[in-house]
């Protein structure tokens, strides 16, 4: 056989041996299963809870497994259809190795496995250490214990060290019991409140208003497929109105006929959508039918025995109905019709009373398409009756206690009733009826119904299959919730009202519930924490008057209110994001920093938010703040060890945080008013450690970092002599420090100070000269946003290893010999826009400079190249990775990464070289060292798409007319022009480009 493609043995036992293998991916988990199953004695300790979270964790990561990870794991299998005697030790060791991959990026979270047992045993076992004399336990022991207890041996300890260094954030090598239960508590403390978060919903305050030209009440309001709102006044006035509340159509529908006439008013009305009907309940006991579109008489029903006081409709099936009313007399009236639409066709063609046809009940239900029948459900006025086809059942409430609600069938199914069924029969069998109609009220059976008695009654309930919910609320200011098939007791009640509630709204689709009550305050609760998410009190929402009607349109997502005037309510929406999309946050990120301790990202919002991400996969581990004390967050930086996250804030405020649980454990404030905090760093100085910041107040803030010290609130130090006299005299911007003695800071005025932190002495000052072109630039901005030390040998000009780089005015850098009394070296344009940038990052050794600038490029500079005497120095690389202000930039040496982050709300993650690995928060996961992975080579689609980063080609501005089409010769040469005079206009493509491939502009 040829040594060409390799063909596949046809055997009978070829095909046997593969027939039951499924995939590599369930073969590695099926291994680590039965690893687990066998891993000793120990392994059976584990929880019940703990199991089933682990098995439901696992098996919804199996499902959805990376395609990366997948072509990754297939290049590690090469599978045979049979295995040989050596070969049993190398297929262990790739599912090994394939198995510790795959689990890295779907592990559980160690301190998630922990159970109330599981507590209970760990406190048993700290207390055994403090008898013997030991009230706090090292690393190793605690990795001991935990093990053990968990019921976890081959657990791995990586696992358990970085628990245990979350909990021991100051880094004193030991752990107490209350501290591993204040971790825990605090953990899941801001689990609970980022759920929380994340159901945060609110309405646009005030409400939208429309004023109403007359005093008559609105009896109820109804939303139309389309999202048009209709109203029904007392005087039988009925509105259209666009879901804005802009006027549509207004017509009067008592006012035509015979001018004796006796005036009517409307005590309720209802939509019948699926037969375009609009149904009118009078105080003349008649219901009354109109065309929806038109507003057209149809026909109606008239010499009712009372007076529909509430009314409602269902769709009960294909070309059925039900209609039903409730009445002062505490009764629910209900009217069956099958074949709707050829019975009110029928009735349509009747003679006229009052310009509308007319026929009376007692002849309507002769109709062998209607059923009829009238229930005695309460002792008082029926303020709401419902029908559910959810449920197949009416709904109804009252005032009064014994009967405050009452669900029930809408036909009777005992033998009591027998007779009405074989009427029926008789009916739909052709037979004449021959009864008359009888207004006695029948009592249903106890079986065919459930009452719920709610002390002072029910004003308003409503009622949901979905969650299997009812709610009620009436005079006592509470809401009720109901499993709506037992009666005992309520599963909930909602507090929080202080006037008697008139309207309940359920929302399954957010599992929210809409209230409102007498004073005009309107809530949102949540059902499943049944919780309240917002209030709007009427000193907000400006609704005056007497509500009369309210009705919540789940399809404009807005709360309907008639009072003085019809107002609308309407939730804020965030906007649906491209599908092609990904933000890190819901709003803009203003710093991000990378912790090597733990691996992860950390990243700040302008609402407070706090997110920590895992930079090995991209995905969230955990997240906190945003909470209403809590002020923009401007600045952060990590304490040494990388444990301690300090951010400063608007406020003027720092906070120290164990940011693995959210646990604020420090705020340095100075005395008096705190003005806005613009940077921050951690600097040691001999021993000491300590916390600078700067700001709007113009002033250098240290703060002594003493873990021992468990004051909450520490005021700073003294501030240097030299600040206080001889300082910035404008807003600080940054500051960078240069180990071990040297600070520099820059100003909003484009001064840069350097200082001796030993001395706290000014040791050089200096401003940034302008370059002739930029003398008569009007509103230039010549501040300082970033400034950084560089520490090379190779640097070429200087008097020594150490530079200070500033950022400059048009997108320019200085360099600076800071121990040559601030001498400026040399200056070149970093951005080619001549943006200002933002931001400066250099690697370990120095030798590479990043600059990222205010449009979102990033340029990457060799400074060991650099001669100020000789042209410019070239970007060695640059590239787009943002459509907006750049806020973080972080280079990792260990990975030859590059974190950033902007006010476009993402946090991103490139290579040394430019390549897009991904957007924390993005669906599928990433590894930092399977470049198989990364999102490249394609770039974030917003960056794509953005104007600033098309190519500005004449090309593409170039309009062809008709007649160049039919010229294929004359198109040619013109393209031929373009091609010379073009090929050097190009802005930026969006991808990474080399200046070796483009020539400056």
């Amino acid at each position: 056989m040829s040594l060409g493609k390799k063909v596949r043995s046809s055997s009978a036992s070829g095909r046997l041996e593969t027939q039951h293998v499924t995939s590599i991916l369930s073969e590695l988990w099926s291994t680590e299963d039965r690893m687990r199953n066998t891993s000793g004695p120990g392994s059976n300790k584990v929880t019940d809870d703990f199991s089933a979270s682990r098995r439901g964790g696992v098996s919804e990561d199996r499902k959805e497994q990376p395609e990366w990870l997948i072509r990754e794991l297939l290049k590690q299998n090469r599978r045979r259809h049979s295995v040989t005697l050596g070969d049993q030790a190398q297929i262990m060791r790739q599912q090994h190795h394939s198995i510790d991959l795959a689990r890295s990026l779907c592990s559980l979270q160690l301190d998630e496995t922990i159970s109330l047992d599981n507590l209970q045993k760990l406190k048993q076992a700290f207390e055994e250490f403090e008898t013997g004399g030991l009230r706090s336990i090292d690393a190793k022991k605690f990795g001991r214990i935990v093990k053990t207890c968990l019921g976890l041996p081959k657990t791995c300890n990586a696992q358990i060290q970085g628990l245990f260094k979350k909990i021991d954030y100051s880094g004193q090598g030991r752990i107490s019991w209350d501290d591993f239960c204040t971790h825990m508590l605090q953990e899941y403390k801001e689990k609970q409140e980022t759920a929380r978060r994340s159901k945060q919903v609110a309405f646009t305050l005030p409400a939208t208003m429309k004023a109403l030209c007359h005093s008559v009440p609105i009896v109820n309001i109804h939303s139309t497929h389309d999202g048009s709102i209709v109203t029904v006044r007392e005087d039988g006035a009925v509105c259209y109105w666009s879901p804005e509340l802009k006027p549509l159509k207004t017509k009067h529908m008592f006012n035509e006929g015979p001018a004796n006439r006796k005036s009517k008013w409307a005590s309720d009305f209802t939509l019948m959508t699926e037969y375009n009907k609009l149904m009118i309940g009078t105080g003349d006991r008649e219901l009354q039918l109109y065309e929806l579109s038109t507003l057209e008489p149809y026909c109606q029903i008239n010499a009712l025995d009372t007076v529909p006081l509430t009314l409602d409709y269902g769709y009960t099936g294909p070309d059925k109905c039900c209609i039903l009313y409730g009445d002062t007399e505490g009764c629910v009236t209900i009217i069956l019709i099958s074949s709707v639409g050829d019975t009110l066709r029928l009735w349509n063609k009747l003679p006229k009373i009052e310009n509308i046809p007319n026929i009376a009940i007692d002849n309507a239900v002769l109709s062998p398409n209607v059923t009829f029948v009238r229930w005695k459900v309460h002792q008082d006025w029926v303020t709401q009756a419902k029908y559910f086809q959810g449920f197949q059942a009416v709904v109804s409430s009252s005032n009064e206690e014994s009967s405050s609600l009452v669900i029930g069938r809408v036909l009777p199914l005992t033998d009591a009733e027998q007779q009405l069924n074989e009427i029926r029969e008789a009916c739909y069998e052709g037979k004449s009826k021959k009864v008359q109609l009888s207004w006695t009220p029948q009592h249903r059976a106890s079986c065919d119904q459930r009452v719920f008695t709610i002390h002072k009654g029910v004003k308003t309930f409503d009622l949901c299959q979905k969650h299997s919910l009812l709610v009620t609320g009436g005079m006592d200011r509470l809401i009720r919730m109901w499993n709506p098939h037992f009666s005992g007791k309520p599963t909930g009640v909602l507090k929080g009202h202080s006037a008697p509630i008139i309207y309940l709204g359920i929302f399954s689709a957010d599992s929210q519930i809409f209230s409102v009550s007498i004073d005009r305050t309107v809530k949102i609760w949540d059902i499943q924490d049944q919780c309240c998410l917002f209030t709007a009190e009427p000193k907000a929402n400006r609704i005056h008057g007497d509500i009369s009607a309210c009705s919540y349109s789940s399809a404009m997502r807005s709360l309907y209110i008639a009072a003085d005037c019809m107002a609308v309510l309407s939730l804020k929406i965030r906007p649906q994001l491209h599908s092609r999309l990904t933000v890190s946050h819901n709003e803009p990120v203003m710093c991000c920093g990378y912790s090597e301790e733990f691996r992860q990202v950390v990243s700040c919002t302008e609402g407070s938010v706090v997110k920590v991400w895992d930079f090995d996969t991209g995905r969230q581990i955990f997240e906190f703040g945003g909470t209403h004390d809590l002020s923009v967050i401007t600045c952060m930086t990590f304490d040494p060890k990388g444990r301690r996250l300090i951010t400063g804030g608007r406020d003027g405020c720092l906070k120290i945080w164990n940011f693995n649980n959210g646990q604020c454990l420090k705020t340095l404030q100075k005395d008096g008013e705190s003005r806005e905090v613009f940077d921050c760093i951690f600097l040691k100085v001999h021993r000491n450690f300590y916390v600078m910041s700067v700001g709007r107040d113009r002033k250098i803030d240290i703060y002594s970092d003493i873990p021992e010290d468990h004051h909450h609130v520490q005021r700073p130090q003294p501030s240097w002599q030299d600040d206080l006299t001889n300082g910035h005299k404008e807003d600080i911007l940054c500051v960078a420090q240069c180990p071990p003695s040297l600070v520099a800071t820059g100003s909003y005025d484009g001064e840069i100070i350097v200082w001796n932190v030993v001395s706290g002495c000014i040791q050089c000052r200096f401003v940034s000269p302008l370059l002739v072109e930029q003398q008569n630039v009007e509103g230039l901005d010549t501040s300082v946003p970033s400034i950084i030390f560089l520490k090379n040998s190779k640097l070429q000009q200087f008097s020594s290893t150490t530079a200070l780089v500033s950022s400059a005015a048009l997108g320019c850098v200085d360099l600076w010999s800071v121990l040559s009394g601030g001498l400026l070296v040399g200056s070149f344009r970093a951005s080619r826009f001549q943006q200002k940038i933002e931001k400066l990052a250099k690697t370990e050794k120095g030798a590479l400079l990043y600059a990222a600038d205010r449009i979102g490029y990033i340029y990457v500079y060799d400074m060991e190249k650099f001669a100020p005497t000789e042209k410019p120095p070239r970007a060695e690389i640059f590239w787009r990775a943002h459509t907006s202000r750049i806020t973080g930039l972080e280079i990792v040496d260990n990975d030859q990464v590059v974190l950033t982050s902007s006010t476009d709300y993402t946090v991103r993650l490139w290579s040394a070289h430019g390549e897009f690995i991904g957007t924390f928060g993005q669906s599928e996961s990433w590894s930092i060292h399977i470049s198989s992975s990364w999102k490249h080579p394609a770039v974030p689609y917003e960056v794509l798409i953005d104007p600033l980063s098309m190519p500005d080609h004449e090309i593409l501005n170039f309009k062809t007319c008709p007649s160049d089409a039919i010229s294929p010769d004359k198109t040619d040469a013109h393209r031929g022009g373009l091609k010379s005079e073009t090929s050097s206009k190009l802005r930026l493509p969006p991808a990474s480009t080399s200046d070796t491939d483009s020539e400056e502009d």
